[in-house]
This record gives C-alpha cells, sequence and structure tokens, in this order.
C-alpha cells in the first residue's frame, strides 16, 4: 500500500466531518454499542493480528501481544461503560436565584464533542496505543469521529485491525466516515492541517511530539494538541528499603527497565538508591538477552543515547547484559554531584533496555538531584515501615502524574481512577491518555442559558431522563 494521497486526506476529513453530523447527535447507548461491536472484531481476529504483529515488531506473541490485545478490547468495553454512565458529560444545573450578587438566571451546562480527531499511532504498543487504542477509543466514545495516521512500524497490522474495526463499524450503524485509517508522513502533517480536524491525540518522541505541536498551534485556528512524548520515571529506594530486600528489589527493577526491551513509555530510567546499595550489587545478575527492537529509529535512538549517557565523566558502566537481536542491556552508575553538573545529558529519556543508577549518601543529596528531575508519567517509592517519606512524595507528587508504592511502572491498568500524564515533557497537558477520564480531551463545556426547554440537551433537562450523576444547585447526584 502507498502513502495516502494529500488529495486523499482532504476526502477522508471531509468525510469525517459528515459523520460528525451524525455523532453529534448520536445517543450514548448507540455509541457504546459501536464500541463493543468493534470490540468484538477484534477479538474474533485476536490470533491472525497477532500473526502479524508479531512478525512486524519482533514482540512475543505470548504473553505480550495476546495480553495488550486483551488490553485493547477492554479499553473500548470500558468506554462503553463510561458513556452509559454518563457522569464524563459533567452536567450541570443552576436553577434561577434572583436575590444572588449578580443575580443567577437559568443556567445548564454540558460537555459536548469537539468534532473529527486526528488520532498518530504509537510504535510501541501495535495494540493498545495503536489504530484502535484508547485515544481512539475515548474519541469515538463521545461521538468525534477519528482518523488515524498509522505507524510505519507495522503498517500490516495496523491495516488489518483497520479494515476490522471499519467493518464492524459500519454493521454496527455508524456512519459513513466515522473512523479511517491513512499512512504517510506528509499525510499525517496533511492531517494536522486539515480545518475540519479539531483536536490531534498523539504518542510518540519528544522530538516528533513537540513538532506536531508546533504545527496545530500554528494553525489559523489552533487546535487541541494531546501529546504522551517521553519519561524518565523515577524510582526512589530508601536505605531502610536497600536494607532490608535490595535483592528482590533488583530482581524487580531489572525486569521492569528489560521488560519490552525497554521500551515501555513507563520504564524506570533513573533510579535513586543509597551508595553502598545493596540493589546495585545484585543487579548484574538479571540482564537479560533482549529481542530487537522495533525499528531502525529506535535502534539507532538507543545506540545515541547510550553514548551520550556513558560519555559523561564520572559515569560508570556497571553492568551489561548480552547482545542478541537487539543491543544488549546496560546499566550506568553515577552519583548526584555529577547528575547536577550534567543534568542536561543525563536526564534525557534513553529508548530502549537502559537505566540509570544515582548514589545518594544523604538525604539533602537526595532532595538536591529531585530538584533537578523534569516531569514524568510515574514516579516510585520503595520504602519502609517507620522511614517517614512524606516530604519525599509530595516532591515526587509534583514531577509525575502517577506516584506508586513498593511496585514497578511497567504496567497501567485501564480503570476509572487510572491517570496516565504528567508534566513536561510525559505531556504537554495534564489530561491523561488512559482510563476513563481520556474522554475529557475530546470535549468542550457549553452553556446554555434561559434556554427553552424543548432545546435544551437530555442531560439537562428537568427530571433527569438519562438517569445520570448531576448536579443541580450546587449538589451532586442522580438529580
Amino acid at each position: 500500500m502507498t502513502d495516502t494521497t494529500i488529495d486523499e486526506v482532504d476526502r477522508i476529513a471531509r468525510a469525517a466531518k459528515d459523520a460528525f453530523a451524525v455523532t453529534v447527535r448520536t445517543d450514548d447507548p448507540t455509541r457504546a454499542e459501536w464500541l463493543r461491536r468493534a470490540a468484538d472484531a477484534v477479538d474474533a481476529d485476536a490470533e491472525g493480528l497477532i500473526e502479524v504483529a508479531a512478525r512486524e515488531t519482533a514482540l512475543p506473541a505470548n504473553p505480550r501481544l495476546a495480553g495488550e490485545l486483551a488490553r485493547t478490547t477492554a479499553q473500548l468495553r470500558l468506554f462503553a461503560k463510561v458513556v452509559e454512565e454518563g457522569s464524563y458529560l459533567e452536567a450541570i444545573i443552576d436553577h434561577p436565584d434572583p436575590s444572588a450578587t449578580p443575580p443567577i438566571p437559568d443556567l445548564r451546562r454540558v460537555l459536548r464533542p469537539l468534532g473529527p480527531v486526528a488520532v498518530f499511532a504509537a510504535s510501541n504498543f501495535p495494540f493498545a496505543f495503536s489504530v484502535v487504542g484508547g485515544d481512539t477509543a475515548s474519541a469515538l466514545a463521545v461521538g468525534c469521529p477519528v482518523v488515524v495516521k498509522a505507524h510505519p512500524g507495522h503498517p500490516e497490522t495496523s491495516r488489518r485491525m483497520a479494515e476490522g474495526v471499519a467493518r464492524a463499524l459500519a454493521e454496527a450503524g455508524a456512519p459513513e466516515g466515522v473512523f479511517a485509517l491513512i499512512e504517510g508522513f506528509e499525510a499525517g502533517l496533511a492531517l494536522v492541517d486539515h480545518p475540519v480536524i479539531r483536536a490531534v491525540g498523539f504518542t510518540g518522541s519528544v522530538r516528533g511530539g513537540r513538532a506536531l505541536l508546533d504545527r496545530a498551534a500554528a494553525r489559523p485556528e489552533p487546535i487541541p494538541f494531546y501529546g504522551e512524548l517521553g519519561s524518565l520515571n523515577p524510582v526512589v529506594v530508601t536505605p531502610g528499603a536497600d536494607a532490608a530486600r535490595g535483592a528482590s528489589l533488583a530482581e524487580g527493577l531489572a525486569g521492569s527497565f528489560q521488560l519490552g526491551a525497554g521500551q515501555f513509555c513507563t520504564k524506570p530510567g533513573v533510579v535513586f538508591l543509597p551508595a553502598g546499595s545493596a540493589l546495585e550489587a545484585a543487579l548484574p545478575g538479571h540482564l537479560i538477552t533482549p529481542p530487537r527492537l522495533l525499528t531502525p529509529a529506535i535502534t539507532d535512538g538507543f545506540a545515541a543515547g547510550i553514548e551520550r549517557v556513558s560519555g559523561v565523566p564520572g559515569v560508570e558502566v556497571v553492568a551489561t547484559g548480552e547482545a542478541g537481536d537487539g543491543p544488549a542491556p546496560l546499566v550506568a552508575a553515577t552519583d548526584v554531584a555529577t547528575l547536577l553538573e550534567h543534568s542536561h545529558q543525563l536526564l534525557e529519556e534513553v529508548f530502549g533496555p537502559f537505566t540509570l543508577l544515582v548514589r545518594y549518601s544523604s538525604a539533602e543529596e537526595l532532595e538536591s538531584a529531585l530538584d533537578a528531575l523534569p516531569g514524568g508519567l510515574t514516579a516510585t517509592v520503595h520504602h519502609e515501615a517507620g522511614e517517614d517519606v512524606t516530604a519525599l512524595v509530595t516532591r515526587l507528587e509534583e514531577v509525575a502524574g502517577r506516584v506508586l508504592f513498593s511496585g514497578w511502572p511497567t504496567g497501567v491498568a485501564v480503570s476509572w481512577g487510572q491517570h496516565h500524564g504528567g508534566p513536561w515533557p510525559a505531556t504537554n497537558t495534564q489530561f491523561t491518555s488512559v482510563g476513563a477520564t481520556a474522554v475529557r480531551r475530546f470535549q468542550r463545556p457549553v452553556a446554555y442559558q434561559d434556554a427553552p426547554a424543548d432545546l435544551l440537551p437530555p442531560a439537562l433537562q428537568e427530571g433527569n431522563p438519562l438517569g445520570i450523576p448531576r448536579r443541580v444547585d450546587g449538589v451532586l447526584g442522580i438529580l
């Protein structure tokens, strides 16, 4: 298949606009059924999809790709439940109060879909962050047609997934143009530029995401860009935790930073541990021979990152594994003074099987190191009962969207309470790309003042015909 032409992008985008005229009026149960039918179609073709993805990406079919595919259909079904439950609309009603200062008219506020959305698929998750991943699922859920730009790292997987989903949506009665796939670099740029596109979802590199962010902002009519970009996902190991279970922590860290050949957005990329750490001593025994990395660009980027970090004076390689089809995993170590002096080189993500250990000798040293951290998706604390980590947790809350305790960040549950975002460069916004509230990215608030009852959306009508959670005169409930 050749790249999508600019004329084809225009036709697809305009078809998405036409579809929006239908989806904006479609009720929640109908859209929920579209998502479930899409999930059923993906499940029905699971064996074929996994076979193709394994060939294209070198990721193992079991348990990795099978688990990822199951996650993909689970999140489609989750978003079906989200729109049926109804709180995603954030419906608010203020009845008139002429005695207030100033007087309050009849005001009713609800979230409405933005319009057609562009989604850029990720390289490292050919299912869950790709053609019908969380961006696509959350946008479709709220009534936004989606045009996906396929990642060149797994084109055949993308086409097969898109064909099955498009067929299922059509059979479920969704309008033509509600979902489409395009391919090619220039086609992706044309999609971001197209005037009917109202938002962009992206998962990928800081460099690529920043370019698209700037492009979306430079349009004659700028649009929101929701990027999930780069993250170091710092881990802090306290002296008590290291002394009590340093060997087991080494095993857990090794499994986490090498999972998927280190190509997870939540890979722990920097670990703060006490000088003379038992974790550091045990870590070399847990390195494995990884598969090849997903794309030549990722392979080149990993080599460049290793060269950048290992070239810093005061950084030493403390463990390296065997190279297989992919590059050898590597662990480097340094001290806080070196980290602070060379933070620009050392606090940039190295995408692949690598982690950096930073040895600290006091609480004050650790605090100064944490002050240098960029934003991230996650931060992890390993401590023992009796150790006061209150201040530490408060500091990590400032630089991460999810704070974990006694676990490892690789593994992002798809649920109502999940948050997968964080300060720059993890994302350029504070929104999540995983979990129920991911739908908020593709909606905007509209308030209706003194509107005739027959013109109000059902979510704002008296009597609550949808039976959804609402805030009425300041009280939240099924009102």
